[in-house]
């Protein structure tokens, strides 16, 4: 079954457009309901709702990371996003001084809408001599649970794009790929509505878990692109999580 695409009716009012969007001419505003995003994969029940994670959100979470002193330097992890959605996570992560940044987004429309502001984004910095470096940056269109992991030292980020069921099988294929490797895949998780699957593996170890907060301009825009619905709200922060492979103990 082909994604359903939400129809654009003459009487509507557009949503807000963030200033993240206005500033970068990108399209990573909007909150998409998780029933407009189905794809007829066998996990279409677990999927949650597209949004765009703040920018500050992510900015100070990476700044959080480092200050679990992660045991390589920032330069030689490779950033990915499971669930990339338009891809804001990967374009305020390529700002930053990773090795590289891979996006997973298995919805073809929201992946299609992602590349053109990937494409923007790298073309926009190149122009521009003042605009800042970017990590090597690149889009995924497919299954999280069929990614195969590079061999360099890892960041997993989730801006909660699914439910535990599809969670824990993410987190067994990381097992499974990094069952020689302890030590180099961290996960960052903001909204972190299943962290008790995290927090019962016995695979991993938390390092951070609490709110981080927006800055003000973030939270202006959450307020207003969350203001026509009533199922989402917005506190000015997001409960994140930090974890590290650490992989099983072999103690009896």
């Amino acid at each position: 079954m082909p994604p359903i695409r939400i129809p654009r009716k003459s009487n509507t009012i557009d949503p807000p457009v963030h200033p993240f969007d206005t500033a970068h001419g990108v399209d990573t505003s909007g909150l998409i309901p998780a029933g407009d995003l189905l794809t007829g994969h066998p996990n279409d029940d677990h999927v949650t709702a597209y949004y765009g994670v703040a920018p500050s959100i992510l900015r100070t979470l990476v700044d959080d990371w480092q200050a679990t002193k992660p045991p390589h330097p920032i330069n030689k992890y490779t950033f990915i996003d499971f669930g990339a959605g338009k891809g804001r996570a990967m374009l305020v992560a390529s700002e930053l001084p990773f090795r590289q940044i891979i996006g997973i987004e298995l919805n073809p429309t929201l992946a299609d809408i992602a590349q053109t502001n990937l494409d923007h984004w790298v073309a926009s910095h190149a122009s521009d001599p003042t605009a800042p470096r970017l990590a090597p940056i690149r889009l995924l269109e497919q299954d999280a649970l069929t990614f195969d992991f590079p061999k360099t030292p890892c960041i997993a980020f989730l801006f909660h794009p699914f439910e535990a069921p599809v969670l824990k099988l993410l987190l067994r294929r990381i097992e499974t790929q990094f069952a020689n490797r302890p030590g180099t895949l961290d996960l960052l998780y903001v909204n972190a509505e299943c962290a008790n699957v995290l927090d019962r593996h016995p695979a991993f170890t938390r390092l951070f878990f609490g709110p981080v907060a927006m800055s003000t301009e973030d939270h202006a825009a959450d307020l207003a692109a969350i203001a026509a619905q009533k199922e989402y709200g917005s506190t000015g922060d997001e409960e994140c999580a930090i974890y590290r492979y650490t992989g099983r103990s072999t103690q009896p």
